[in-house]
């Protein structure tokens, strides 16, 4: 595919560099160095969880029937994005009606920052399972992992997990990738399954997670949807990296391969510290080099020694711009990994980052993550001040599964 126009990193070195000094530089160098195209190091911002539980709001639920002190519980996994010089926090958060991971329902909170850590948030969520057209496809579990991205005429485009349970505490009956659009984020429209008209709904209601629509600098130094070839492009998926590509940003067409299933551009490695998971995270980034996909790794018995199995693990991938299948490098060390004790406990007890929004604000990247499915927390990554990803540990800390 022919690459569209797009404003490359190095611009955004320059834009980062008349934002002034950056604590980035003062960092000493690490055992992980990242190549030119990676982004990183990213720094944790002084203040941290940005965004935790609370038990004062409350809702009227449709689907309960009552009011839901709905953010009780935990408050994780969010997407970002850029709306009148603020930053939106669009957070995943749930209830306590139940106990375990996937036991609860899921609804979106809304927080805004213009300094990236001081949060303003309103008192009831902007996103959940309703009476409405998309019932069949959140009721019970919710709306869970959104991604949003915008296009150059300001409409907003959400990706989320529509979870279908039939009961409580049953588990998910089915997990969907669905799609929502809106002019001002509180307000939205949706759409139902990405894929529900694809093949003649072949993959309507098969398991699918986690979209990360392509995205790119324009010259007003804006993070927006980019074009490929005339196409809007989406990497996806949770047990492998898919592809799909479409024409309006709501109905998705995944690739295939010969056979007819669906198409791995990127697996999962056994040794690694992505063997289980290569879990696609924020909106992926079309640059200079190529097109980069920061995903979310999860660990094994067979794969990295140096973490614990089931970890979550921050990595990054570059895909070839004008044949976006084609996977051209890979980090094989982490560059983001839990370090603060706050991301290493929570509801999920393993310990893990699930990085989630990634938006460029005044010359300078913000991530935002969920903690162990408990909290979020913000780095900050300076372009003017390109340094090494988090630490590694120096020896592994528990040995290889035998097998039978």
């Amino acid at each position: 595919m022919k690459s569209t126009t797009y404003l490359t990193l190095a611009l955004s070195m320059l834009l980062a560099a008349s934002c002034g000094h950056s604590p980035q530089a003062n960092l000493q160098p690490t055992n992980n160095p990242l190549p030119e195209w990676a982004l990183g190091g990213f720094v944790r911002t002084a203040v941290n969880p940005v965004i935790s539980p609370d038990t004062t709001t409350e809702f009227f639920c449709p689907m309960q029937g009552r009011m839901m002190r709905w953010e009780e519980s935990e408050t994780f996994n969010p997407a970002a994005v850029v709306k009148d010089d603020e930053i939106v926090v669009l957070y995943r958060a749930e209830d306590n009606t139940h106990q375990g991971i996937g036991s609860r329902t899921s609804r979106v909170g809304y927080a805004t920052t213009t300094d990236g850590t001081t949060m303003t948030r309103r008192p009831t969520p902007v996103f959940y399972p309703d009476n409405d057209n998309n019932k069949r496809f959140e009721w019970m579990a919710g709306c869970e992992d959104p991604r949003v991205v915008v296009t150059d005429d300001g409409l907003y485009v959400m990706t989320y997990t529509g979870g279908e349970r039939n009961d409580y505490p049953h588990p998910y009956a089915i997990a969907r990738l669905c799609v929502a659009t809106s002019r001002d984020l509180v307000n939205w429209t949706k759409h139902g399954p990405a894929f529900a008209e694809a093949y003649g709904g072949k993959f309507r209601d098969a398991w699918t997670k986690s979209g990360s629509i392509v995205t790119r600098i324009d010259d007003a130094g804006r993070q927006v949807v980019a074009k490929i070839d005339g196409k809007y492009l989406m990497y996806w998926g949770e047990s492998m990296v898919n592809l799909a590509t479409s024409d309006d940003l709501v109905n998705w067409t995944p690739m295939v391969d010969e056979a007819g299933d669906l198409l791995a551009v990127m697996s999962p490695r056994k040794g690694y510290f992505d063997a289980t998971l290569t879990e696609c995270g924020p909106p992926a980034i079309l640059t200079e080099r190529g097109i980069l996909l920061v995903y979310n790794g999860k660990n094994a018995e067979d794969g990295d020694l140096r973490f614990p199995a089931q970890y979550y693990c921050g990595g990054q991938a570059l895909f070839d711009k004008d044949d976006p299948t084609r996977l051209i490098a890979r980090l094989d060390d982490p560059f983001y990994l839990p370090t603060a004790e706050f991301e290493k406990t929570g509801q999920y007890t393993y310990g893990g980052l699930f990085l989630e929004g990634l938006v460029y604000y005044q010359g300078k990247w913000y991530l935002y993550y969920g903690c162990s499915d408990s909290h979020v927390a913000c780095a900050v990554y300076d372009p003017a001040a390109k340094a090494d990803g988090d630490p590694l540990p120096e020896a592994p800390i528990r040995t290889a599964a035998v097998q039978p």
